[in-house]
């Protein structure tokens, strides 16, 4: 069973990182909208094009522009944040009682 808790520890890391990248992502994409991005910069299209699918799913279901303001990238990363503090913990206690 030490195998399959090994394997479970390492998808939960994997996980973690995983998450904190694209947290990080959709930190820059929120830092690059507030000046006036060149749309040709292969950094600014990749990241849209990461973060648009994402972001255009939350906005369907929640409408969070006010004012000129886009609050959805903050929710995006609430909710990683949310991911990264439930899901890596549960999945290390599940390794844990495997071992």
């Amino acid at each position: 069973m030490f195998i399959l808790s090994n394997f479970i520890k390492a998808i939960a890391t994997i996980i973690h990182i995983l998450l904190n990248l694209y947290m990080w992502v959709f930190i820059i994409r929120a830092l690059i909208s507030w000046v006036n991005p060149d749309p040709y910069n292969p950094i600014v299209r990749f990241l849209y094009n990461v973060t648009d699918p994402v972001m255009n799913k939350v906005r369907q279901y929640l409408p969070l522009h006010f004012g000129g303001i886009d609050l959805t990238p903050m929710v995006i990363v609430l909710a990683i944040i949310f991911l990264d503090s439930f899901l890596v913990p549960s999945l290390y206690e599940l390794a844990l009682r495997l071992s």
